[in-house]
């Protein structure tokens, strides 16, 4: 397996990739051949030159070479696996519509390379973020290619609810199944367990009401701030984790019938603006990915639903003049 990774020497590629080479993500019997990619800067290849050498120091049984590129349409060549990890980082004093038209030019041009090079079947998770709207402009600018080779990585948030609900319930998180994440992966985003499982109860008949909208909602939506504020870098180990987690179920299948979340082209599904990538409940089987249908959906998520998807059409429409017709 060809797997590509953008922004190689950054914080979270400093798990992924070694979880990666492995066999975490494929397995034993699967060799990968990692092509990294870095921006065009001395001390950005540099670095990417130091992780190339610790990989080679590893001497894992499942990496079979890597290649260093620069240039994204020979980095992507033939790739059956991308990981858009480098993204543009907010600056102090930065608005969030600058940093959405500063990242577009990042993700078109990404865009167009696996359109150019990649493998007609490509499997593309956008991790960097706004990871929802940096996804749309990726898939917008490689329109030869299935739009549900795109998704956006909203697993991490997944990971955190369940953690969130295992430890208020005394329970282990292997015990709570099909926690939602809906919309956009920021702090307008939906966890959602009216439809969630904890071991063999409902989540709604376990977890208590008032903990759930007035403490961990919030607690989920702004779990990235909190970690920047405590360790003064944002999350690395537990987004390359729920890469990991992500690429695989999209290749291998879902367990058990197990929902997970992932930010996937809308076509309408549950009334939300199609086109946008918004985070669903979904099922994975032969690399195809499946949104769960025929939920029902209370007042109060079909307003949470809402707002997420406001924001995500107001990320698009500031960007809509840079997006292809």
């Amino acid at each position: 397996m060809k797997v590509a990774v953008t922004g190689a020497a950054g914080q979270i590629n400093y798990s992924l990739l070694f979880r990666i080479a492995s066999g975490q993500l494929f397995g034993p019997d699967v060799k990968v051949h990692l092509s990294l990619l870095e921006i065009n800067i001395e001390a950005a290849v540099k670095a990417m030159e130091g992780v190339a050498m610790e990989l080679e120091d590893c001497a894992f049984a499942t990496l079979d070479g890597y290649s260093l590129h620069t240039d994204p349409v020979k980095c992507f060549a033939d790739a059956d696996c991308v990981f858009l990890v480098g993204a543009k980082p907010r600056a102090k004093g930065m608005e969030r519509k600058d940093l959405l038209k500063a990242n577009a030019a990042i993700f078109s041009a990404q865009g167009n390379a696996l359109a150019e090079s990649a493998s007609p079947d490509v499997k593309v998770l956008v991790v960097g973020n706004p990871a929802n709207t940096n996804c749309l402009i990726a898939q917008r600018n490689a329109a030869s290619l299935n739009p549900a080779n795109f998704t956006a990585m909203t697993r991490l948030d997944q990971n955190r609810a369940i953690t969130q609900i295992a430890q208020h319930t005394n329970k282990h998180a292997s015990e709570i199944r099909n926690v939602i994440i809906w919309g956009n992966h920021s702090a307008t985003q939906f966890p959602d367990i009216a439809h969630a499982s904890v071991a063999d109860a409902l989540a709604a008949d376990v977890v208590d009401d008032a903990w759930y909208r007035n403490e961990m909602i919030g607690k989920v939506q702004k779990r990235g701030a909190a970690i920047i504020e405590s360790r003064g870098f944002s999350s690395a180990a537990s987004a390359a984790s729920a890469a990991i987690d992500h690429m695989r179920d999209w290749f291998n299948g879902t367990i058990d019938g197990q929902w997970v979340s992932m930010g996937v082209v809308s076509s309408g599904e549950y009334e939300i603006t199609s086109g946008l990538v918004y985070s669903y409940p979904c099922t994975c089987n032969k690399g195809e990915w499946n949104i769960v249908s025929g939920l029902d959906i209370a007042p109060f998520a079909r307003e949470m639903m809402k707002n997420t998807e406001d924001e995500l059409i107001e990320e698009r429409n500031d960007i809509a003049t840079l997006l292809p017709i």
